[in-house]
């Protein structure tokens, strides 16, 4: 794979040569070298079509191949509504065996930084969505996302 032009969102470079291969390709292994490497982390968002595309320079449908090839592949999982979001456990990998799920639903007010990526007012209600996995007594992961209330603007 040739890299080229510098990510701004990852600071590495990605791919922009095709040598024999698609560009969608190029662009999945990008994705999942990031996973692996724990840039994307598992149970996370990919980020949202449009940033790949202005990261990629790529049009929405190579994007969209691109996730397609990672959803084949077990490492990414696709909810309408919720958007793509990165396995927990990749292909290969045993998960705990005995891992107790937290979900928490909470109402909370949007601070500057949420603010300005949701492109609403400081002090806007967001729903924060927490899991907390543990295995036994031990946390062993705290995944937390923001979305819009349901029904909200």
């Amino acid at each position: 794979m040739t890299l080229g032009k510098t990510s701004a969102r990852y600071g590495n470079q990605v791919p922009t040569s095709h040598y024999g291969q698609p560009r969608y390709r190029l662009i999945a292994d990008e994705l999942r070298r990031r996973i692996e490497a724990g840039s994307i982390p598992r149970g996370s968002l990919l980020p949202p079509e449009s940033s790949l595309t202005a990261e990629f320079n790529a049009s929405r449908g190579t994007i969209r191949q691109a996730i397609a090839l990672l959803r084949h592949e077990g490492i990414a999982i696709t909810e309408h509504g919720r958007g793509t979001q990165v396995a927990a456990f990749l292909p290969g990998e045993e998960p705990p065996r005995s891992i107790d799920l937290e979900r928490i639903h909470r109402e909370v007010p949007a601070d500057a930084e949420l603010a300005a990526i949701f492109g609403i007012n400081i002090g806007a209600t967001l729903v924060r969505d927490e899991a907390v996995a543990r295995e036994g007594a031990e946390v062993e992961s705290v995944t937390r996302t923001y979305r819009r209330p349901r029904g909200g603007p």
